[in-house]
């Protein structure tokens, strides 16, 4: 807090002539610290401390009393003397770095410095300092009048430097120094300068500013399109003047501007004052925002060309080229959607209160009003972040995480022709390079909370399956209909529905599903986030501040904070953890700067465990650095503050090294020979295909018969035909009497040259369910057959005149008669393409998994793209190397035993958006809450939470089984075990020791418990209030799920713990040697050693189960294919032994219904099978195939599913019924 007086110097002028005076020259005469410590003060208290005090200032002053020709900037080092006028001793100060003293009296008077002949009231406007790294320092200049005789101008200018208004500057600056700043979230701080009680309001959250404008001025300024014309000015970087007569407006607006495109963050000068003087700043080449007075508008109009500029009093756009305003329009959906949100703002405040009755205290007024304005605020921020989501929603789409690379050309391509000015100046700017930058790190920030929360279902169930990009049938619909029937094409979905995957399977499986919900027609709105739940705000008040400022005095207003801070913590309900974070940072926070380190690190360790969010790592990696040594020693020896630090180094380190690495790529093709590395690095980063068993198969197509590399000439061609062939596809024109046969998620992948056919002349078309013809003449529709109804599909020849040409003859179980078609040169490959996805068909419908049909039409057009770039002999041999699915058919029949067939209901893969499979390490159900909105705390959805390999969960709704959230990251290590509780949170587990803590409602993880010493392996509920956990060396710990605080631990002599469960008041722990019961003192009651006849062998217990109805317990081992069946009563040995058909070891067991569900690692070719076994004739029921992998994962779905999730080679969730 750094306060300057700014007076004016006078040169001699005639008396009587005041209206000739020239302007003044001002200057800077001194900038004042805030005094909290006099010289006394110092010297007294703080001699013998042994700990450097919060504030040794001395009082100081910085004179700049210019001394004949002597610049303010050449006094730097030099001590002023007498300048204060009391004779006080004085000590210089260091000028902050960023401030520019010389042209600071330019700015506190922009218009230049007069003497006015009549009173004036005094006058506020404001100033934004940036420095290279774009941080800036605000600052409010305070213009007042005093009169004054002319004769004695200069010798009345002195006094005034320590009136009486200076003096309460300094006191004001010093006060709002010893304030402390609220973290994000609901607690607001509350202080007194008396009469009037201030709140300081909290940023929403951390990457937010906090907002303490009227956001709702630019409005009453603009129309909406003229705001959307700034906006986009803002977008693709022009240089932009803002004008008014009234300097305060330059800044509100230019601030106002800043946060509409939040999350976007202006890269460029930003300066919304500017003085009369430095008008010829608005001759730079870069792109900018200035502000100046509207005096100046011709002069800047007439002098600089392609300038924005923004009249605020008139509410105008203009450009000063003679061409006018040369700016693209925003993108139509977005721009009419905000245009739409904007009718429904109520911005006048007098409207609003007038049905209230008014109050006569001003306190009361003021936070009456505070808080209208924070409810328009928050409803402006939202509409404005709603256009931003608009406009780039698609980005996501185009981006490649593991490469870093968005391909642009692409992006660009799919934006509607109108749209694609806007796009073209937008993707090159430095703005939208940094806000790739963010989404690539894959943030959680405003843009992404509210991107994922207003996808559409059908946008969602693309996480089931995903075909490549062609425009669906509701799509051409609206192509050749009119504009307006357009309006919301890029408002949610963008990339196809499941197509017949959806219809056949999805469909019905929603309708059975455990809630039933609308899927969305293709539209999207923000309802659901313009709603969300805005927590009750809480206010903390500080003390009164101390009268003298003296070292000893803010020593203790600071230990009255830290009791009323103790005060507040103690009285808040542990349930409510983020109001708790609020204090634990606020009394970190003042502990720090009364000196207090120890005690700042233990609450800033308090709130690592309680919100992560909002954990400042910069200010705790400082105050680590700057332990003295005996500090440093009692934090080694205080284990929870020693792990603390390590955790805080570790992060500051991480996050340096990711900054070496943010560069983002676009797409270029290859300039050189390819290897398969490389090869399959650039398939990937061209967005063609991900899969790399899938690019494994093109490397080989595209290098039959030579050397195993590709030429870039020749990637070139086949990139060209395949963009081509997309773009040709986006040309499709279907008439209407076409398009009522097909579904709407439909869309034509191939098409034909014109050709004959046993129904006539015309066109084959392909889309991912079905052939058809497409007559020409009259265009007309015939159908083909659909691909799961094909019975033959083989190539024959056709009579013509003397020749015979090539035919392709295909049988349907539908028609007694074979069609066929006579497709001359294309015959080769059209009979490759049919037979793929007939057999991707057949697998799809055989195995309930719609990605088979997704990988199958992949492989097609991979196989069109193929022949079309070889163009030789080898080109139908080349691209039989991509019938995958053909071959499978023909080499290994997959049939699907019958029962498998009949239970299994559907399977997902959670790994679609990644290159390879993963594994399913950990299913995890959340059941719902029927009837709760999504703008309550928690979603009433039930969820499926998958975890995959290094720390990666996915959540998948399981009303529709469509994918939530793509990634939730918690930690880089393997997800041993996750626990619902209290339908708020998930524990999960983790082999890095740490339980890592998951908000339902955020999908964030904010919480993480660091007590265990070794890798987390079990979770198991007690009471609601109540959490154990286990770790691998033996520990078990009991939480106290309201406070996070551990309320008992003990450790068990063991071979490797990796389970546990609650029973009955005891606690039932498997280890790989002996599985025990233990009472909740760590008191071990029984132990069970492993069966007699397996003692021998070199196996170990890997799940058991308890089955409380039956007093039985169930146990399983890794390497043995049998369960054995134990009496409660009687654990000396076990009463059944069931023996498993095909069966290597045991994975997993849960209880159903009255079956238990084995998941297993089998012997035979399908290495994952699940084993029904029923509880009353101990045999087993059902041996379901149900991966290619071993089952890693089981998990009950209300009793009415069982999920299962495979390992690496398989990394697929199915879906079973139960019975």
């Amino acid at each position: 807090m750094i306060s300057c007086n700014v007076s004016p110097s006078c040169q001699s002028h005639q008396q009587g002539k005041i209206k000739e005076l020239p302007l003044l020259e001002s200057e800077v005469l001194q900038v004042h610290a805030p005094p909290f410590v006099t010289n006394e003060s110092v010297s007294s208290e703080t001699k013998g401390q042994g700990h450097a005090p919060a504030f040794t200032r001395i009082q100081r002053r910085r004179s700049f009393i210019k001394k004949k020709m002597v610049r303010p900037g050449t006094a730097n080092g030099e001590a002023a003397k007498g300048s204060d006028g009391g004779g006080g001793t004085t000590e210089d100060i260091s000028v902050p770095k960023d401030l520019d003293l010389i042209a600071l009296p330019q700015l506190c008077f922009p218009g230049g410095l007069q003497i006015a002949s009549e009173q004036r009231e005094d006058s506020y406007h404001y100033l934004v300092f940036t420095d290279v790294f774009g941080n800036r320092t605000h600052a409010v200049v305070v213009q007042y009048y005093r009169p004054i005789q002319v004769g004695r101008l200069l010798s009345q200018l002195k006094p005034s430097w320590m009136g009486d208004f200076e003096e309460r500057v300094k006191e004001f600056s010093a006060k709002l120094a010893l304030v402390p700043i609220p973290p994000p979230g609901q607690l607001h701080v509350v202080f007194s300068l008396r009469p009037l009680q201030i709140g300081l309001p909290p940023r929403e959250d951390k990457d937010r500013p906090a907002v303490d404008l009227d956001l709702h001025l630019p409005f009453l300024c603009f129309r909406p399109r003229q705001l959307l014309q700034i906006i986009t000015s803002l977008l693709t970087e022009q240089r932009v003047v803002l004008f008014s007569w009234d300097w305060a407006r330059l800044t509100l607006l230019a601030e106002s501007l800043m946060l509409f495109i939040h999350p976007l963050v202006w890269q460029h000068p930003f300066v919304p004052v500017l003085s009369s003087q430095m008008l010829d700043f608005l001759m730079a080449p870069t792109a900018y925002l200035m502000g100046c007075h509207l005096h100046h508008y011709e002069e800047v109009a007439a002098e600089t060309d392609d300038l924005i500029l923004v009249n605020i009093d008139d509410g105008t756009v203009s450009s000063s080229s003679s061409d006018g305003v040369d700016l693209p329009d925003v993108p139509l959906a977005a721009r009419e959607c905000f245009l739409t949100r904007v009718e429904g703002l109520q911005m006048h405040y007098d409207l609003e209160v007038c049905h209230l009755g008014s109050s006569t205290d001003v306190n009361d007024q003021r936070a009456q009003r505070r808080q209208w304005q924070r409810k328009l605020n928050t409803h402006i921020q939202n509409i404005t972040l709603e256009l931003i989501v608009n406009i780039f929603r698609e980005v996501h789409d185009h981006l490649n995480y593991e490469h870093r690379v968005f391909n642009s050309d692409e992006f660009f391509r799919s934006r509607e022709p109108a749209d694609q000015p806007f796009f073209k100046k937008v993707l090159d700017t430095h703005i939208f390079h940094s806000f790739l930058r963010d989404r690539l790190n894959r943030k959680m920030d405003a843009f992404t909370r509210m991107e994922l929360s207003t996808r559409t279902e059908a946008y969602r169930l693309k996480s089931m399956t995903e075909f490549p990009r062609r425009p669906t049938m509701q799509e051409l619909a609206r192509k050749y209909t009119s504009p307006e029937s357009r309006l919301s094409k890029r408002l949610g979905a963008s990339l196809p529905n499941l197509g017949e995957g959806v219809g056949s399977l999805v469909g019905p499986l929603m309708q059975n599903s455990l809630k039933n919900i609308q899927v969305d027609s293709g539209r999207w709105t923000a309802v659901v986030c313009l709603k969300s739940p805005q927590k009750p705000v809480r206010c903390f008040k500080l003390p009164e501040f101390p009268p003298p400022l003296a070292y000893h005095y803010v020593q203790n207003y600071y230990q009255v904070m830290i009791t009323l801070l103790d005060k507040a913590i103690s009285g808040v309900a542990f349930e409510d953890s983020s109001l708790l974070a609020c204090y634990h940072y606020l009394r970190g926070f003042v502990n720090t700067v009364a000196g207090k380190r120890l005690d700042a690190l233990e609450d800033f360790q308090n709130l690592y465990k309680t919100d992560t969010d909002i954990f400042p790592g910069e200010l705790v990696n400082a105050l680590v650095d700057s332990l003295q040594d005996g500090e440093r020693a009692q934090a080694n020896r205080r284990t929870e503050i020693k792990r603390l630090i390590s955790r805080v180094k570790k992060d500051h380190e991480r996050e340096r090294a990711c900054h070496d690495d943010e560069a983002v790529k676009r797409f270029q093709l290859p300039k050189k020979h390819m290897q398969l590395e490389d090869f399959v690095r650039h398939v990937q980063e061209s967005g063609i295909v991900k899969d790399q068993g899938t690019i494994h198969r093109l490397f080989e197509a595209l290098t039959v018969g030579q050397q195993k590399q590709v030429d870039p000439e020749l990637f070139r061609v086949f990139y060209t035909f395949w963009k081509e062939t997309e773009a040709e596809a986006q040309e499709v024109a279907l008439p209407a009497s076409v398009l009522e046969h097909l579904e709407a998620n439909e869309c034509v992948f191939k098409l034909s040259s014109s050709v004959k056919t046993s129904h006539g002349v015309g066109k084959i078309a392909m889309t991912q369910r079905r052939l058809f013809l497409l007559t020409v003449g009259r265009p007309g529709y015939v159908e083909v057959t659909k691909f799961r109804d094909i019975e033959e599909v083989k190539i024959s020849s056709a009579p013509f005149l003397l020749l015979r040409i090539p035919s392709l003859k295909i049988k349907t179980t539908l028609r007694k008669e074979t069609f066929e078609v006579n497709l001359k040169s294309e015959v080769d490959l059209w009979h490759l393409m049919v037979k793929e996805m007939w057999a991707g068909r057949k697998m799809a419908d055989d195995h309930k998994d719609p990605q088979y049909m997704q990988q199958a039409l992949t492989n097609a057009l991979l196989m069109d793209a193929v022949v079309g770039c070889l163009q030789s002999q080898k080109a139908i041999f080349a691209a039989t190397k991509l019938a995958h699915f053909d071959r499978m058919k023909l080499e290994v029949p997959m049939m699907v035993p019958k029962t498998t067939s009949e239970t299994l209901k559907h399977k997902i893969n959670p790994s679609l958006d990644l290159t390879s499979p993963q594994a399913v390490d950990v299913l995890l159900y959340t059941p719902g809450q029927l009837g709760v909105s999504f703008d309550t705390e928690g979603d009433g959805n039930p969820k499926l939470w998958c975890a995959l390999s290094d720390g990666k969960v996915v959540v998948f709704d399981a009303a529709s089984w469509s994918m939530q959230q793509s990634q939730v990251q918690v930690g880089s290590s393997r997800v041993n075990c996750m626990l619902g509780v209290d339908r708020q949170q998930v524990w999960i587990g983790s082999q890095d020791s740490v339980i890592y803590i998951i908000s339902t409602r955020s999908m964030s993880c904010n919480k993480q418990l660091t007590d265990h010493r070794s890798e987390v392996t079990g979770l198991a509920i007690g009471d609601p209030k109540v959490v154990y956990s286990c770790s691998a060396e033996g520990t078990v710990m009991a939480w106290d799920v309201s406070t996070l605080q551990v309320r008992k631990q003990f450790r068990l002599s063991c071979d490797r713990l990796q389970s546990i469960q609650l029973c009955s008041g005891t606690l039932w722990c498997c280890a790989r040697d002996c599985i025990m019961e233990v009472w909740k003192n760590g008191t071990l009651n029984r132990k069970i050693s492993l069966p007699e006849q397996l003692c021998g062998s070199p196996t170990a217990f890997s799940s058991f189960l308890l089955y409380q109805e039956k007093e039985q317990l169930w146990t399983a081992c890794i390497d043995v294919g049998e369960l054995c069946v134990w009496h409660l009563a009687e654990l000396t040995k076990p009463f059944q032994r069931i023996q498993l058909p095909d069966c290597a070891g045991v994975t997993c067991l849960i209880k159903v219904k009255n079956q238990i569900w084995v998941g297993s690692r089998s012997s035979g070719k399908s290495r994952g099978k699940i084993y029904v076994v029923d509880t009353q004739r101990h045999t087993v029921e059902k041996e379901l195939v149900a991966h290619t992998d071993c089952v890693q994962a089981l998990c009950s779905a209300e009793d009415r599913y069982v999920l299962s999730g495979a390992a690496r080679e398989d990394g697929k969730i199915a879906i079973w019924k139960v019975e």
